[in-house]
């Protein structure tokens, strides 16, 4: 019965599938005829500014007036601000530093044991042989104001939420735009807003790091179990009581989970936040170093970044996953309830005074500091003149081959000067005519999808996605949207993609897709196979693991530095820095899948002569392509949020808008590119979780496939 039931849903779709097929050919059809009209009506290509809305300009008088209305309340708001950051930054400079070390030791071995508190005592060291602790407690300083203030704000928001589902539609809506904005598009009205100085950069890390707190809160209060507010409610609690007593106590491990997130989000403002706040800390460090290229300098001073984040976020972990003690409260002396904080406190006072009598416990000695960048700039001097000739094959035949092709299409890139021969009638009509033929195998292998999919291909290969007609890009967007997920995620991504193009944007969109395109195709299959070798070889894992953790901590700005002085500024140069950083989720998510594949599958296939490869293949990728495909989404993600860190070493899409706008006072400029970001990033994550839906609903109804 079951059988006939499929067989008999499948004929029905049987004629869905053949219009939708007929659907494709014709928009190949009104794609070629568009490319055929683009002489003749240049706006299908190129368009026109008559045409472009004033976006811009709207956007600028309304900041205007903002300014103008409540300058002076933000400017009371900065300087209110200021009283606790000049605080704990001169109480974090005056401390001596071996009672720092001690305090952050401690707390590390409260937090999660001996390990930590090991791996705290190294990075603190670090910090002080390269001569760097005053920068790191400044730096340290801007978290510890920050991340409270953005939980209290992200707590607070996270709870009307809660209570008013009404507040919390608003709500999702705003944390979306403010994670998915470059960070940099919302500096500038932070700017207008407070002027600049160390607390500008405090504003912008609470910004940018409250959105976590917000959402972990929400799930934390949803989470906690019916049973539990009934308990509390049979025993007498008052709204608040049961608030208070039941839900955040039970909510306690996702909250905590909030606060790591929070934590680690204000580390990776750091160095952005120098560029507004001027501060003397690291991430001014970096910055300077970066200006200068100097690659050593910079790389010193992003591992001290990259340590402190490493060593806040084991430290707000261990405490999110500590188990409470089971206490007798009222038989129990104060002193035995709380016997490391008062012996810690009491260590540090001893600690204090034993500084006081010993200089060098005080005061690092500078004859004690080691600045290990010579070597480190040496070493790359090496490397450019050893292997000059590598490096130059490598970004020639990466940039004339493949990025150029994609970028402006076959049709205008080969040419002696590139390829080294003329792209002639006869070779074009021998690449319609091997694309026909390939299309054409996978109809004769009743694969008529591929065949669209390499019909596509082919046209984007030989004109260039810049040079496509947007009408055909809309088209073809729509259409998939609508396979993907029906009607309503297809309008909302033309609304998306009309702003883009009605804001005078597209032509920076189009650049930015095909960097941002490339970068994520390169990066989730490197990642992918490298998950998968991880998830089959323990001593794989085992070395990918140091060095994602590194990718994720380092900061966005020296991920360039090594790139930029080994293959100079250009589109590969930032294509490089994407890749790097956009590969760590696609191997976190993919080792992780598969690792996640029940033992008992992997049993029972076992058992019915399943061949290493073909477990592999036919049972373990399809279980785990829902987390997967998670990875392919913040893969996405993560080369969005590089796209506007490439801008610095010559790329000319949204991100180099969005810093046109930020170092000419533009708000209308810099905000429209950073909203057509946001856009891309959304049109990008709708359609690939409408995609992983597809493929799931795919493998639970036919596993055969």
């Amino acid at each position: 019965m079951m059988r006939a039931d499929t067989d008999a849903l499948k004929q029905s779709q049987k004629p869905a599938g053949r219009f939708s097929l007929l659907l494709w050919f014709a928009i190949l059809a009104v794609t070629l005829g568009l490319l055929a009209l683009r002489d003749a009506a240049p706006w299908l290509i190129v368009f026109p500014d008559e045409w472009v809305m004033p976006i811009v300009l709207v956007l600028n008088t309304m900041m205007t007036w903002v300014v103008e209305a409540t300058g002076a309340f933000f400017r009371t708001v900065s300087m209110g601000l200021d009283v606790p950051m000049d605080a704990v930054r001169s109480l974090l400079t005056w401390l001596p530093w071996s009672v720092s070390v001690f305090i952050l030791v401690s707390i590390a071995y409260a937090a999660s044991g001996w390990k930590l508190a090991v791996f705290t005592a190294f990075s603190v060291s670090y910090m002080l042989i390269v001569g760097l602790w005053i920068e790191s407690m400044n730096s340290l300083a801007l978290v510890v104001v920050s991340v409270p203030l953005a939980v209290l704000i992200g707590f607070a928001i996270g709870t009307l939420g809660f209570f008013y589902p009404r507040a919390e539609r608003a709500i999702m809506v705003t944390l979306d735009a403010l994670q998915t904005i470059p960070a940099f598009a919302y500096l500038l009205p932070i700017l207008l807003l407070f002027g600049f100085g160390v607390v500008v950069g405090l504003i912008a890390g609470i910004l940018y790091a409250f959105p976590p707190m917000v959402r972990n809160t929400l799930l934390g209060l949803r989470r906690v179990a019916p049973e539990v507010i009934e308990s509390g409610l049979m025993s007498g609690a008052t709204a608040t009581q049961l608030f208070f007593r039941v839900r955040v106590p039970s909510a306690a491990r996702q909250i905590m989970l909030g606060i790591n997130q929070t934590t680690m989000a204000a580390f990776s403002m750091v160095i952005i936040a120098s560029i507004i706040g001027g501060a003397s800390d690291i991430g001014w460090e970096v910055l300077s170093a970066m200006r200068k290229a100097r690659f050593g300098e910079s790389l010193v001073a992003g591992v001290v970044i990259a340590l402190m984040a490493m060593v806040m976020d084991r430290i707000t972990a261990g405490f999110a996953n500590r188990k409470p003690k089971e206490t007798n409260l009222v038989s129990e002396p104060f002193y035995w309830r709380h016997q490391f904080t008062l012996t810690a406190v009491t260590g540090a006072l001893c600690l204090y005074f034993i500084s006081l009598i010993l200089p060098p416990l005080q005061t690092y000695p500078k004859s004690w500091v080691y600045d290990p960048s010579g070597p480190l700039n040496n070493a790359i001097d090496y490397i450019i003149i050893e292997y000059a000739a590598w490096i130059a094959l490598i970004k020639t035949w990466a940039f004339f081959y493949l990025m150029l092709p994609i970028k402006m299409g076959l049709e205008q890139v080969i040419s002696p000067f590139s390829w080294g021969f003329t792209f002639t009638p006869a070779l074009k009509a021998g690449y319609a005519l091997t694309a026909l033929a390939l299309m054409a195998l996978a109809g004769l292998r009743r694969r008529q999808r591929l065949a669209v999919v390499i019909g596509l291909l082919a046209i984007m290969l030989f004109f260039g996605l810049t040079r496509m007609p947007w009408p055909a890009l809309w088209l073809i967007m729509a259409f998939v949207c609508w396979q993907l997920s029906g009607p309503k995620l297809a309008l909302s991504v033309l609304i998306g993609l009309a702003y883009l193009l009605l804001s005078g944007i597209w032509p920076q969109t189009l650049l930015s897709v095909y960097l941002c395109g490339i970068g994520v195709v390169l990066s989730f299959t490197l990642g992918s196979a490298l998950g998968i070798l991880a998830s089959e070889f323990k001593s794989v894992s085992r070395v990918l693991q140091p060095i994602n953790d590194t990718l994720q901590t380092m900061p966005l700005f020296v991920l360039l530095i090594p790139f930029v002085m080994i293959f100079k500024i250009g589109e590969f140069t930032a294509l490089l820095a994407v890749m790097a950083y956009a590969m760590v989720p696609a191997i976190r998510y993919s080792e992780h899948g598969l690792r996640s594949v029940p033992h008992e599958v992997i049993e029972a296939a076992t058992c019915m002569g399943c061949t290493r490869w073909q477990l592999l293949w036919r049972v373990k990728i399809p279980l785990a392509l829902p987390e997967m495909m998670l990875g392919l989404n913040q893969t996405i993600m993560f080369g969005i949020s590089m796209l506007v860190i490439a801008a610095l070493v010559g790329t000319s899409g949204l991100g180099q808008q969005v810093y046109i706008g930020l170092g000419d006072g533009d708000f209308g400029v810099g905000m429209t590119a950073g909203i057509g970001m946001a856009i891309i990033a959304i049109i990008a994550d709708r359609m690939t979780a409408a995609w992983s839906v597809k493929l799931q609903e795919r493998y639970t109804s036919n596993p055969a496939s």
